[in-house]
């Protein structure tokens, strides 16, 4: 068995200034939301162009994953991060000083490309350079809090920017962020020796990769919009898998594969995968359907709105820096995922029971405190198990899969609940119309969203508990020890020295 390299003496600042970089990009997920309104105002946007603002984002981020996390494995992560960094703070420029829909439109795109070398590079980072079992435990305790509670801090960020300066400071509040974080990358992260991947790009598998996951994005968004039925939708799903079996051929043959097949069929990098998807499924929905019947129906301002979020990542916070890290190095990892996720599905069947005049003290809050506490301690050990066994070369590959999982989860459970909610209104306002005179109309409209919402989140209990069931399947990985794992690999990549990333042993 290998021995552990050298720690290296400053990988607790280089942890600060990672966390950094993923805040700013886990935040951008959801503080553009808030601020949608008023840029629509601002540049007369239209209705049907507005979602844009958000798709284009997604499209750009979910499709170019793969291809930035083998780009990390190939140029380098620390470079790879840096070059994200300051290409994400140039995007975000530009979309705060957009003038027009088609500017900020393109700004949004490329803050997702560049998210893209910037997501994966930060992971895999973490990942090569946390060797030790009880500190990587630690470490990704840290990560995995935010990249748990990111999405909801950002609606925090969201709600007082845009009420007390400008929804410009949604796209400008990440330069500062960037300044800080590449400043201490030059300073502090030095990336292991070693570790790179010096294959060629597998120009092939970019291509199909990327066209096949921007289909199934928008797969899912048209779907939204036309219905699913409407042929353009089934048309990008068709394409989509297609293009995603061609990839997947394509990986088996080519001798320096884009993905390279060994990272996802592994049963435990797979069961984070899927279960990480499937949790990130429901929790989007979540927060889609809070912050409509918080804003909406209970008519709170968008600062009060982001306020109200933050029970919920208290538990997250806590959920992985105090009860996942101090038991993964004790306990299996699917001990802490599954329990977490069906922690997390109890607070959402509580939510279930949503009404127009429910109680935020007596209802929301105890259901966020456990949809908290169980998505944290569930998370912690999911980010570092996306890496689990993974030669150094594949890190930035590995750590790109999490990522994808995670967007693509959230593209489809946005548009997924989204719809369902939207059918169960509906059916609502149908079957009651009788009542619309006695109920008044606003009363009406309210009790007919609320019951949309609470239909669609009964969906996502079900995907928690789907989730949960994979994780306690799939993964069977034993507790941590103080030991190396030595990872596994086929060696089909020629020139790169077989190096053992120290992980939570078999």
């Amino acid at each position: 068995m290998p021995e552990t390299a050298q720690l290296d003496p400053r990988r607790w600042k280089a942890l600060a200034f990672i966390a950094i970089a993923q805040l700013m990009v886990v935040l951008d997920a959801t503080i553009v939301n808030i601020a949608l309104p008023s840029a629509q105002k601002s540049l007369d946007i239209s209705d049907a162009n507005r979602q844009w603002v958000i798709t284009a984002y997604a499209l750009a981020f979910g499709g170019l994953l793969l291809f930035g996390g083998r780009i990390a494995d190939m140029w380098g992560r620390r470079r790879t991060f840096i070059t994200g960094l300051i290409g994400f703070a140039g995007a975000s420029a530009l979309g705060g000083a957009a003038v027009n829909e088609q500017m900020l439109l393109g700004a949004r795109a490329l803050q997702g490309a560049f998210g893209a070398l910037l997501a994966p590079a930060a992971l895999s980072l973490l990942a090569v350079m946390f060797t030790e079992a009880k500190e990587r435990a630690k470490a990704f305790g840290i990560f995995g809090a935010i990249a748990g509670g990111g999405g909801a801090v950002g609606l925090i960020l969201g709600g007082l920017l845009t009420e007390y300066l400008d929804w410009r400071w949604t796209f400008f509040v990440n330069i500062p962020f960037a300044i800080v974080a590449v400043t201490g990358a030059v300073l502090v992260i030095r990336e292991p020796s070693g570790g790179h991947n010096s294959s060629s790009l597998d120009i092939p598998g970019v291509i199909l990769a990327t066209t096949g996951l921007v289909s199934l994005v928008y797969g899912f968004t048209r779907a939204q919009t036309d219905g699913w039925r409407a042929g353009a939708t089934i048309g990008l799903f068709v394409a989509a898998v297609v293009l995603l079996a061609a990839f997947v051929l394509v990986e088996s043959k080519v001798k320096a594969p884009l993905l390279p097949l060994r990272v996802v069929i592994d049963r435990n990098r797979g069961g984070v995968y899927m279960s990480l998807g499937l949790a990130v499924i429901a929790m989007f929905g979540l927060f889609l359907f809070l912050t409509y019947y918080l804003q909406i129906v209970r008519g709170y301002s968008p600062v009060k709105t982001g306020f109200s979020f933050l029970p919920m990542i208290a538990g997250m916070i806590t959920g992985s820096t105090q009860i996942g890290a101090r038991l993964m190095t004790r306990v299996p990892p699917r001990m802490l995922m599954a329990p977490g996720f069906l922690t997390a599905a109890l607070g959402m069947l509580i939510l279930t029971q949503l009404q127009v005049g429910s109680s935020y003290t007596t209802l929301v809050l105890p259901a966020q405190i456990l949809l908290g506490l169980g998505m944290g301690t569930a998370f912690m050990p999911a980010m570092s198990l996306a890496t689990h066994g993974v030669q150094p070369r594949d890190a930035g590959v590995a750590s790109a899969m999490v990522n994808t999982s995670q967007q693509v989860g959230g593209a489809i459970g946005t548009a997924l609940l989204n719809t369902i909610a939207a059918s169960a209104t509906a059916t609502w306002v149908t079957s009651h119309a009788a009542q619309a005179g006695k109920l008044g109309k606003t009363n009406f409209i309210n009790q007919a969203a609320v019951h949309g919402y609470a239909t669609a989140i009964l969906w996502a209990v079900g995907i928690l508990v789907v989730s949960a069931t994979i994780a306690a399947v799939l993964i069977n990985t034993g507790q941590g020890d103080s030991g190396p794992a030595v990872a596994s690999g086929d060696g089909q990549d020629e020139g790169v020295e077989d190096l053992a990333i120290p992980v939570i042993a078999h």
